[in-house]
């Protein structure tokens, strides 16, 4: 992918960000299945997302892009392949969410609520959990909020 700094840099930028924020929320996007992806390269970045613990990823299957150097690779993963690797990423961060919203259940927290749905009104922290109350809540205020479970249900 071209990138001009290593995991272990990462890792310390990662480090010094909760050392200064302990709150902070950490996301990243990856791409799993690009053309020449061993399983030995995979269980190594699986190993590595286990140790950053992500708050929350959002996991992509590679798909070519007509044009680029990456859709004329011959090494392409097989489609099975990259499902598997997707799940087993989507499942591990499924898991490090809900270890990072339960950090904050019964704390108070301040929300931004964005909108209604389905009779709840919904925002977000200032580390990007998702909250919903039934109490009625002015679009685009802020209020104080306590977390009272893992789906994200708070109470004034």
């Amino acid at each position: 992918m071209n990138r001009k700094y290593s995991t272990e840099e990462f890792k310390q930028s990662v480090i010094y960000l909760r050392e200064r924020f302990p709150n902070v929320a950490i996301t990243t996007d990856i791409i799993v299945g690009f053309p020449g992806e061993t399983e030995e390269e995979f269980s190594k970045t699986f190993e590595f997302l286990k140790e950053i613990n992500f708050s929350k990823m959002h996991v992509f299957k590679y798909s070519p892009r007509k044009g680029t150097v990456a859709e004329k690779m011959k090494e392409q993963v097989a489609e099975s392949i990259k499902e598997k690797r997707s799940k087993k990423l989507i499942d591990l961060s499924n898991q490090n969410e809900e270890d990072f919203i339960k950090k904050f259940i019964g704390k108070d927290l301040e929300v931004l609520f964005e909108e209604e749905k389905n009779g709840m009104f919904q925002g977000h922290t200032t580390n990007y959990i998702t909250v919903k109350t039934k109490e009625k809540q002015e679009k685009n205020s802020i209020r104080n909020i306590t977390l009272t479970d893992l789906s994200g249900v708070g109470m004034p």
